[in-house]
């Protein structure tokens, strides 16, 4: 028997899309770091219209904006559970926050690498000899 949805699990999994989507706005609208994310992402999708970037390099820079833009709602995640587990200092609350925003930093920096790997080139075409 071939498996037919019901319009409750229809529902359901639209509704699904409308609470990722509100996830998306808290940590827009919450997190300086998100919005910082994004607006250099921006100037990194205009760059690479500009510099035409082949197909492939486009999956590249797409993923790696992705990973770092994941990264930093998983690390907005690890701080809001941590301080909802303890209103108190305690020293392995600091580590987690700490090493969630780690994380960040690490794709944030692969960013970056990833971004001269593939602009570098093109910018240095660029400049007058």
């Amino acid at each position: 028997m071939p498996f037919r949805p019901t319009n409750d699990t229809v529902n359901a999994f639209f509704r699904s899309f409308g609470y990722a989507f509100e996830g998306i706005a808290y940590v827009v609208r919450t997190q300086r770091n998100m919005r910082v994310h994004l607006v250099i992402a921006g100037l990194v999708i205009i760059a690479s219209v500009l510099l035409r970037v082949t197909a492939v390099e486009w999956a590249v820079i797409a993923l790696t904006m992705g990973v770092v833009v994941a990264s930093e709602m998983v690390n907005t995640v690890a701080e809001l559970a941590v301080d909802l587990l303890t209103e108190e200092y305690h020293p392995m609350a600091k580590v987690a926050k700490d090493v969630s925003a780690a994380a960040v930093l690490v794709t944030a920096i692969a960013a970056v690498a990833v971004g001269v790997a593939i602009f570098g080139p093109r910018l240095w075409e660029l400049i007058p000899k």
